[in-house]
C-alpha cells in the first residue's frame, strides 16, 4: 500500500472518512517519507508550493525532508511557498493525523498543488504547460527510485455545491441534486481507482468542472507521479458545511 487520499474538510464533519483513509495505515510505513499533496487554495496556478520549514501541531513538530525538497525546489514550476503553507489546511491536517499514528517526528514532503484552471477553462491537458509537464516527469523519476521509502498522503476534497460556492441551487447532502452529484463524483473516482488520468482529467474539465473538485490538482499530480497505482474507495459522503451548502469527500487506498 502506497498511498493514501482524506479529505482536508473540517474533521468534525468528515472524521468517519477521514477514520477509513487512514485506518489504511499501519506499523509498516512508520519510517517512510510522506510526500503529501494538498490542495491549494492560496497560491498560484500551474504552479507548485514547497516549504522547508518543519510543522508544529500539539503533537510536535513534524520534520521536513530536505533531500527531497531540495531536488524539487529548482524545478520551474516550483514556488517557496512558506505564506500559504502558513494557514493552508489541506496539509496541515494530514500531518496531525500522521502524528497521531506514527508521532511528532514524523518526515514529510508538503507539497500544495496549485490549480490547473486554464486547462479546465481553455482545453488541453496540465501538462501542456512546459514547467507543470518537467515537475510531474521529475516528481515521476523521484517517486519511480524510491519506491516504497515514500508513501503518499491526499489532502483533497471533491464537489462544492450550494449558496456558499456561487450555486442557485440550496444544496442538502443525499437529497435532490446532491444525488446526481454523487453519480457524477463516482464516476471520476473511478477513473482515478483504474489509474486512468487522461479519462479523470476529461471529466473534471466536462462543463469546466462545474462540480467545483477543489482536490482534483492533487488527484491528477499523484496519477501522472506514480502511474499505474490501483485504488479502493474505503468510503464516500457529503457533507452540509451549512444550511445551503454541500462538500463530498472520499477515502482512498492504493497499491502499486
Amino acid at each position: 500500500m502506497i498511498a493514501i487520499a482524506a479529505p482536508h474538510v473540517s474533521p468534525s464533519g468528515g472524521w468517519q472518512t477521514y477514520r477509513e483513509a487512514y485506518s489504511a495505515l499501519g506499523p509498516d510505513h512508520r519510517d517512510r517519507t510522506f510526500v503529501v499533496l494538498g490542495t491549494s487554495h492560496y497560491g498560484h496556478p500551474d504552479r507548485f508550493g514547497l516549504t522547508r520549514k518543519p510543522f508544529g501541531t500539539p503533537y510536535g513538530n513534524a520534520t521536513p525532508d530536505l533531500r527531497f525538497i531540495d531536488e524539487l525546489a529548482d524545478q520551474p514550476a516550483v514556488l517557496m511557498e512558506d505564506y500559504c503553507h502558513a494557514f493552508e489546511h489541506s496539509i496541515e491536517f494530514q500531518v496531525v493525523f500522521l502524528q497521531h499514528l506514527y508521532g511528532p517526528d514524523i518526515r514529510i514532503v508538503p507539497i500544495l498543488c496549485g490549480s490547473f484552471a486554464r486547462s479546465i477553462m481553455n482545453g488541453g491537458m496540465p501538462e501542456d504547460n512546459e514547467p507543470v509537464c518537467r515537475f510531474l516527469g521529475k516528481l515521476g523519476e523521484m517517486a519511480a527510485r524510491e519506491g516504497n521509502s515514500l508513501t503518499w498522503i491526499l489532502g483533497i476534497d471533491m464537489a462544492h455545491m450550494g449558496a456558499r460556492y456561487g450555486d442557485d441551487l440550496p444544496a442538502v447532502a443525499n437529497r435532490g441534486e446532491m444525488q446526481e452529484v454523487e453519480e457524477r463524483d463516482r464516476l471520476r473516482i473511478d477513473r482515478v481507482l483504474a489509474s486512468d488520468a487522461e479519462g479523470f482529467w476529461e471529466r473534471v474539465k466536462d462543463r469546466q468542472d462545474d462540480l467545483k473538485w477543489c482536490g482534483s490538482s492533487p488527484l491528477y499530480t499523484f496519477l501522472r507521479a506514480v502511474p499505474g497505482a490501483k485504488g479502493t474507495l474505503r468510503g464516500y459522503e457529503q457533507w452540509n458545511i451549512d444550511e445551503q451548502s454541500v462538500v463530498s469527500f472520499a477515502a482512498m487506498s492504493f497499491i502499486r
